[in-house]
């Protein structure tokens, strides 16, 4: 469990790094890494990009259902899918990937999700990422997305670039908080734990509340908490379901929570459709740079 979360926390992270921390060999690292493979407890490596830093925003739509199928045809003239997570209960969190118009697509969701019953449907909250990518970094982008731990020589072979160029666009993805080099997983596949998050809503100071939940629960921690203007998502893991619910109380607790809720995924699906489509169109434009700053 402490390989999977520092891999989603970054899968770049190497071997030999991950089994200092950790206080074992990189050759054993790699060994728990491949089994986990094989066992599919970990399905790919994966880039994930918030939709903000390449100009989208975020539609998050909560139904009672599991048909993933049919719940993203019923999306599809609303915008490209980001995320669907079926959880425990019957419930399905995804996230919809908006170019224009928000408003008006929020309209028309709310008239295509009429065969299943809608929770919630509401537009995420200005995330405050930052983004100033060139062609160079998206391109760079482009084919870590294949594979996100490739080598340096690798992709400086494909592109046609300087080791020394795709080494400077890593660390600057890295230092992009919308950007995470990760991993999706099977939270089946797990045994003997049980993944899960508590999506926590904040009414205060946004960082005073953030390091106080970590002072309480980092040791439960899968990966950093994700956090929006509003939001903070805590990814966490246990051994036991009453302890998941312990927990759960108890960030209700922390001073400026407003409100929490437990969530147990059954399935992790990211698309990466948007974000070719974004590369794609930019490689069009005759900018050099694609900045969009939000706050």
């Amino acid at each position: 469990m402490k390989i999977l979360s520092r891999l989603l926390n970054n899968c770049r992270e190497s071997d030999r790094q991950i089994g200092i921390e950790l206080g074992i060999s990189g050759g054993a690292v790699r060994t728990r890494i491949q089994k986990m493979q094989e066992k599919k407890i970990i399905e790919e490596f994966f880039i994930k990009v918030e939709p903000p830093v390449l100009g989208y925003g975020v539609l998050y739509i909560v139904v009672i259902g599991e048909n993933m199928n049919e719940i993203l045809e019923q999306t599809n003239l609303v915008g490209e899918p980001y995320f669907v997570v079926p959880c425990i209960g019957g419930i399905t969190v995804c996230g919809i990937t908006i170019k224009e118009n928000m408003k008006q697509k929020i309209e028309i969701a709310k008239k295509l999700m009429k065969d299943v019953r809608v929770l919630s449907i509401f537009e995420a909250e200005n995330p405050g990422f930052n983004s100033n990518l060139t062609k160079t970094d998206l391109e760079i982008l482009e084919e870590l997305i294949k594979d996100p731990r490739q080598k340096i020589e690798r992709v400086a072979k494909t592109t046609n670039m300087s080791t020394k160029t795709i080494t400077r666009c890593i660390e600057k993805l890295h230092r992009n908080e919308g950007i995470q080099f990760t991993l999706v997983y099977d939270p089946k596949k797990i045994k003997d734990f049980i993944p899960y998050a508590v999506l926590a809503w904040i009414d205060g100071d946004l960082k005073e509340t953030l390091g106080n939940l970590n002072n309480s629960f980092s040791e439960s921690y899968l990966q950093i908490p994700f956090i929006a203007k509003n939001q903070i998502v805590l990814f966490m893991y246990s051994d036991n379901i009453f302890k998941m619910d312990e927990l759960t109380q108890k960030v209700r607790t922390i001073k400026n929570v407003k409100s929490a809720d437990l969530f147990i995924p059954k399935k992790i699906s990211f698309y990466v459709k948007w974000i070719e489509k974004a590369i794609r169109d930019f490689k069009k434009s005759p900018k050099l740079h694609l900045i969009y700053q939000t706050n």
